[in-house]
């Protein structure tokens, strides 16, 4: 390894040349300027004298200028040659040091390039940085396309999203992406199977369509009306299942609930705010028992609440999934209604909604809301996560990890 011989002091030689202090003077700035003579190899004492003097000039050019600062400064040319005041050793056996400052150069010129790019086209520079709360608060993300089969994880999201506001009530929310209302709910194209024909598999398609939107999206049935036009696609000739629906709907309890079917909230408690419902999810078909076809819904609801009554104050969500299977049956084969659905099985999960509270309507909790009664103690969840199976759920009530 090359080692640094240390500095000589003045006394320890005698001079080899003789210069006056005008003639060192004119030889170091003609050799700053990239002119005159080579350097002697060994200054004087009387030009070491001179060096510590326009040291002392370097350094109150430096104070002058205020030392260090954040604003760009305009740089001065140093008052001796690079090299000088080191010696020649220095940089021969220092080279990793020129090097390193080579470098810093590089980068600085990068740096420069970075931002003139930056003003030219952001998208170049940003389009591969996460987006955090300041950019996803900004402008909406482009919807995504529609689901065909149940994902392999949960959505994934900000660290710390932003709150949701009246004006973007689904903002900091998977759910933002998400297509709204009727539309969200398409269908898979019909064929026929298991003895019932595709025009058979279309109406029980058709039908169950309408028996989501008429529990999950119509604004009156969110506002606690009765939700006539679903009930009228079921078969009246299921009593078991009416009889059900209708006591929740007049008396609710725990055996009774309606909204393990339809989504309702109290008009005196919350109003849903604006006009969308944003919804995801899928359905598909198989045959069932001979002269059946069973049609498969599983799709998650997104509830913008605020209270009722009220302009301002915190939004609120609440998001409901529900997997139903819908049975279509021949009449000629089985004793049904012809062109009406029974209800096959059902499971439904039910994020930012009371545990205790059995009066047949949904109740969301505001992020103001004072906590009250024992707190939950089952499992963690992401009612955003639409790869969890809901007949593995467990039943007591949890925690949502967002709303």
């Amino acid at each position: 390894m090359s080692t640094v011989p240390p500095p000589e002091r003045p006394d320890d030689r005698q001079p080899s040349t003789s210069l006056s202090d005008e003639q060192l003077d004119a030889f170091l700035r003609e050799t700053a300027e990239g002119g005159g003579a080579a350097a002697p190899k060994e200054p004087s004492a009387r030009a070491r004298m001179v060096t510590e003097r326009l040291r002392a000039q370097d350094e109150a050019a430096r104070a002058a200028s205020g030392g260090r600062g954040w604003g760009r400064r305009k740089a001065t040319r140093p008052s001796t040659p690079p090299g000088w005041r080191t010696g020649p050793a220095w940089q021969e056996t220092n080279g990793g040091r020129t090097r390193r400052r080579r470098i810093k150069s590089a980068v600085g010129v990068l740096l420069a390039l970075g931002v003139a790019v930056l003003v030219v086209k952001p998208s170049l520079v940003l389009d591969g940085i996460p987006e955090g709360p300041t950019g996803a608060a900004a402008a909406p993300q482009a919807p995504l396309p529609a689901e065909t089969a149940l994902p392999t994880a949960a959505p994934g999201g900000a660290a710390l999203p932003p709150e949701p506001t009246h004006e973007r009530p689904f903002l900091g929310s998977p759910a933002e992406r998400w297509a709204d209302g009727a539309d969200a709910i398409e269908l898979p194209p019909a064929k026929a199977v298991g003895g019932m024909s595709k025009a058979d598999v279309e109406l029980a398609l058709r039908r169950t369509k309408d028996f989501l939107v008429a529990s999950n999206i119509d604004p009156a049935v969110l506002r606690g009306a009765r939700p006539t036009a679903a009930i009228d696609v079921l078969d009246p000739l299921d009593s078991a299942t009416l009889s059900r629906i209708d006591r929740g709907l007049t008396a609710p309890s725990r055996d009774d609930d309606p909204t393990v079917l339809i989504s309702r909230f109290d008009p005196a408690e919350v109003r849903v705010l604006g006009d969308a419902v944003k919804v995801r999810g899928h359905m598909s078909f198989a045959a069932g028992d001979p002269g059946q076809v069973e049609v498969r819904a599983d799709y998650t609801f997104v509830y913008p609440l605020v209270r009722a009554g009220q302009d301002f104050g915190p939004v609120a969500r609440t998001i409901v999934r529900r997997q139903i299977t819908m049975l279509l049956s021949d009449p000629a084969e089985w004793q049904v209604t012809a062109g009406k659905l029974r209800i096959f099985e059902y499971d439904v999960d039910r994020g930012n909604d009371s545990c205790d509270d059995y009066g047949g309507y949904l109740h969301p909790v505001f992020s103001d809301d004072v906590p009250t009664g024992p707190p939950a103690d089952g499992p963690t969840s992401d009612p955003y996560d639409r790869s969890r199976p809901l007949d593995q759920a467990p039943q007591e009530c949890g925690t949502v990890t967002r709303t």
